[in-house]
């Protein structure tokens, strides 16, 4: 069965519901008769079969995230939604301050199973509906942080999420669910899987090689994954061998994955649709570049967007997202000098 990434993880949602009477979903807009089933249609139709455990709040993300952390703290498993990633900074103080820190300061007493959903990338809606927040809780220690680029890897992350006992967020970019209808976003890539019939899941932690080479290794997330990916085709046809890799988890981090890659490759880039201030890219590179710096051919390089916020008008903003021309330019520059 083929899915797109948000009918992924719409059936991902449905069999974590179905098996565990536990699991609830609480959001904005997620249940209501006529409505998309949440901004990008990923909770359409659940209320069907689970009308009292889709929860349906005001615009409220104080709301949803307090109420998702006590119900976690008293044994529920609450699912997260925010219309938008952007709308997490309204509930940081629910989110830093108590979901990330009470199984720390209970001395593992409690724990605070929510999974916390979160739209993230540039499509076409300025400085406040377009953001990437991954960097913002790369640096907050209780949550971990997943990044599925497929619809394979976003049921088997979700499912993970579901059944870990640590608050886990989910960091899904708007133009790779594939969605029908009236929420079809333009620039959308194809995510979608076969998906298998079996029950199975992505163990959080683990990343994955994308592409195998030997020149240099590109490192990029949600759709930063696919765009190196095309970066690498345009760098085969002038012979230079890119490995992907596509962390899936951005905490924890697999470096044994991208440091066996790093020293075989000799060298690496680390692309990223954020600002590089402060950047996942930083954490990634100074990993590398604390553990194994003597095997690296050239310094290490990140391709990111420009320490701006995110601009409103397409051309702006199809310069400030690294695009894949620009990608391969970047590295085929870094080969060339080192």
């Amino acid at each position: 069965m083929r899915l797109s990434l948000a009918e992924a993880l719409r059936m991902a949602i449905h069999d974590e519901m179905k098996r565990d009477s536990s699991v609830f979903c609480i959001g904005e807009d997620i249940g209501i008769s006529g409505g998309y089933g949440g901004a990008f249609t990923v909770t359409l139709g659940l209320e069907k079969d689970f009308r009292e455990r889709i929860v349906d709040t005001p615009i409220s993300e104080i709301a949803i995230f307090g109420v998702a952390c006590g119900a976690a703290m008293m044994g529920m498993r609450p699912i997260a939604d925010v219309e938008y990633g952007d709308f997490l900074f309204c509930a940081m103080d629910q989110i830093v301050n108590q979901i990330a820190k009470v199984r720390y300061m209970s001395g593992g007493k409690l724990k605070v199973p929510v999974v916390m959903r979160a739209p993230v990338g540039v499509t076409g809606r300025g400085a406040q509906h377009a953001q990437n927040l991954e960097t913002y809780f790369l640096s907050c220690p209780g949550i971990k942080l997943v990044a599925p680029a497929t619809a394979y890897d976003a049921v088997g992350l979700l499912r993970a999420a579901v059944r870990d006992d640590d608050p886990v967020m989910i960091f899904e970019h708007k133009l790779l669910y594939g969605s029908k209808g009236p929420r079809q976003e333009n620039g959308v890539l194809d995510a979608s899987s076969e998906i298998p019939e079996e029950d199975y899941i992505v163990p959080i932690g683990k990343g994955i090689i994308r592409r195998e080479g030997s020149s240099v290794t590109l490192i990029g997330s949600l759709m930063m994954m696919h765009y190196s990916l095309i970066a690498a085709e345009i760098l085969a046809k002038e012979g230079i061998d890119c490995e992907v890799i596509d962390p899936r988890t951005l905490w924890p981090l697999d470096t044994e994955l991208i440091f066996s890659s790093v020293m075989k490759t000799g060298r690496v880039a680390i692309v990223e649709e954020s600002p590089k201030q402060g950047g996942i890219g930083a954490e990634i590179g100074m990993q590398i570049a604390e553990n194994i710096s003597d095997y690296l051919l050239a310094p290490i390089k990140r391709i990111t967007a420009p320490n701006t916020p995110v601009p409103f008008a397409p051309v702006m903003e199809n310069f400030y997202v690294p695009q894949p021309e620009r990608i391969a330019a970047e590295v085929k520059k870094m080969i060339e000098e080192n």
